[in-house]
């Protein structure tokens, strides 16, 4: 058997209230200032306020950063490092989805590391010596998980391009997963982080590199949104419960076990087209599971009773179909689009190529040529 690595975070709060643990961590580790990274929507909407009305109450200081965009930059990062250093703090608290996650992450690891100052240089695999600061990751989504991941993704505004970069070093030191803390998502929002995490969960299973840990966990995710995604759309208190477990769970296979295609070709969509990434995920994943669906065993068998089906009798072909049919389902009747009116055909080549160069692709358990890029994004024309 293959020597298999699982790097998980230290230690993760979970459920309602979980928020209300933030001051006593802080103060066991004697940590003195915070750095608050969160995005401007959730500070207007009250919700990163959730947490420093926390901290104002414990006389804990921090300093708010904000620069913080959908698809965040490497402009983000290095002007997130250099308010970090004038702060003063010792440390960091993530609130919000991928993007502030990302850009915490991406901060964390050049403020110990400043070699790295470029952010280009971390991409891939890059050989950081020193852990991130000290960060307490709380997301707002339901859909990422990457307060449990040691993966984040910048955009290369100049060059038109995602990249990955895959570090142990960047993962939080602790997650605080409050299902109260994402009740104030819209719904378009909870639909498309939901179906990014469904998406981790079907790749994360589905990928070259998985085994026996990381399917149990992905299995056990896929369950848990097949159940629990629509009733977060209606913000449904249990379905919120369902969603913020099972992002996390996920995020802990595909962080150690990697992703795919789907994920591939979502990163150049959001590169180019400024597309969200649970949008972009959602309509290529069922795409992308009839194109891989033949290298998957018996994996799609599972995929489809995990959404409810009743699989006995069911040829390959038909069970594979009926678990492709159930993510389609699920994502348009949570309300994501099965077409992309911004794809024009003269991008067509860049797309292709830069789907193909992302560091997700050669987790697919199929290989896929240009000319296959091409057939799949043309199906969202």
């Amino acid at each position: 058997m293959a020597v298999n690595r699982f790097v998980l975070n230290g230690i993760s709060y979970h459920g309602k209230g979980a928020i209300q643990e933030i001051p006593g961590i802080i103060k066991s580790r004697g940590l003195n200032k915070a750095f608050v990274a969160s995005d401007p929507d959730l500070i207007k909407f009250g919700v990163t306020a959730k947490v420093t009305d926390l901290l104002d109450a414990n006389g804990i200081p921090y300093e708010l950063y904000s620069d913080i965009k959908p698809n965040p930059t490497i402009e983000n990062v290095q002007h997130g490092v250099d308010c970090y250093r004038q702060s003063g703090a010792d440390f960091m608290i993530t609130i919000g989805g991928g993007s502030s996650m990302d850009t915490g992450k991406g901060i964390g690891i050049i403020v110990n590391n400043p070699e790295y100052y470029d952010v280009r240089s971390l991409e891939g695999v890059a050989p950081t010596k020193n852990r991130t600061v000290f960060t307490i990751a709380v997301p707002t989504t339901g859909g990422t998980g990457a307060e449990s991941t040691i993966n984040y993704v910048i955009t290369d505004v100049e060059k038109k391009r995602k990249f990955v970069c895959v570090d142990p070093n960047d993962i939080p030191d602790i997650a605080v997963v409050d299902p109260d803390m994402m009740s104030t998502m819209p719904k378009g929002l909870t639909a498309s982080t939901g179906m990014d995490a469904l998406t981790h969960a079907i790749e994360g299973y589905t990928t070259a590199a998985a085994w026996e840990l990381s399917d149990c966990l992905d299995l056990e995710a896929i369950k848990l949104i097949a159940k629990s995604l629509r009733k977060a759309v209606d913000n449904d208190p249990e379905g919120r419960e369902g969603m913020a477990l099972a992002q996390y769970v996920t995020a802990m296979a595909y962080s150690n076990v990697g992703l795919g295609i789907a994920h591939s070709m979502a990163h150049t969509l959001g590169a180019v087209y400024d597309t969200p990434h649970g949008v972009a995920c959602a309509m290529m994943l069922p795409i992308v599971m009839e194109f891989n669906q033949e290298t998957t065993g018996e994996k799609f068998k599972a995929i489809a009773e995990a959404f409810g089906v009743d699989t006995e009798g069911m040829t390959p072909e038909e069970y594979r179909k009926a678990a492709i049919d159930e993510v389609r389902k699920l994502s348009v009747d949570v309300g994501i689009p099965t077409k992309l009116e911004a794809l024009k055909e003269e991008d067509l080549p860049f797309l292709c190529e830069s789907a193909a160069a992302d560091a997700c692709a050669p987790g697919n358990p199929k290989h896929a040529t240009l000319e296959d890029f091409e057939m799949m994004f043309r199906k969202l024309m």
